[in-house]
């Protein structure tokens, strides 16, 4: 399935509206038993009784536990593009994009426990899923740094160094926003390093 794709059944046939929700449904019912147990004590039965659906309707939307895993992996993907996306185009500058865009990640982690727990187990259970997962989350960032070395908000950079650098920040610090919470002081000197990074003028 590719990023924007509409949803389909285990056959591949687009689905209606109403089998559109029960796969959503069927989708976070095995984000929520693969967060709490863990890949391999998860089972189709406790997916779909989480859902609230019978066993023989999870067919009708995947493969396999394994099949479903891997959507969830991208599904959160997605969510986690969108709500950073949505805030970072509130700034006028590269740098308050920036900004904005970290400050969303933290909030989605924290609110999320899957986004680390569902990742962590992709680095074993599925990490083709798990690579498309940062290289999704990397293109995007490439261009958009691209665009503001072009337009001379930042300094001239390998944009490629410079995305996975800042990614890599973002992850660690989103693990610890997870465990403790970050102090709005080290919000503010992280924003700082931020801009030195960048070279925002």
């Amino acid at each position: 399935m590719t990023d924007l794709a509409p949803p389909t059944g285990a056959d591949g046939r687009r689905l209606r509206a109403r089998g559109a929700r029960t796969r959503a449904k069927l989708l976070a019912a095995a984000e929520q038993v693969f967060t709490e147990l863990g890949y391999h004590e998860a089972s189709i039965v406790k997916i779909t009784e989480a859902a609230g659906v019978a066993q023989g309707t999870f067919y009708l939307y995947f493969g396999s536990k394994q099949e479903v895993f891997e959507e969830v992996v991208l599904d959160l993907n997605r969510r986690v593009r969108h709500y950073v996306n949505e805030a970072a185009k509130e700034g006028a500058t590269r740098l308050e994009r920036e900004v904005l865009g970290f400050r969303a990640y933290f909030r989605f982690a924290a609110e999320n426990p899957a986004l680390y727990r569902i990742m962590r187990q992709a680095e074993f259970v599925a990490p083709h899923a798990l690579k498309l997962h940062y290289e999704r989350f990397s293109e995007a960032y490439i261009t958009g740094l691209k665009a503001a070395m072009e337009a001379g908000e930042i300094a001239e950079a390998d944009p490629v160094v410079l995305t996975w650098a800042l990614m890599g920040i973002a992850e660690l610090f989103g693990i610890r926003t997870v465990w403790q919470g970050i102090p709005e002081a080290e919000l503010v000197e992280l924003e700082a390093f931020i801009g030195r990074a960048l070279g925002a003028k």
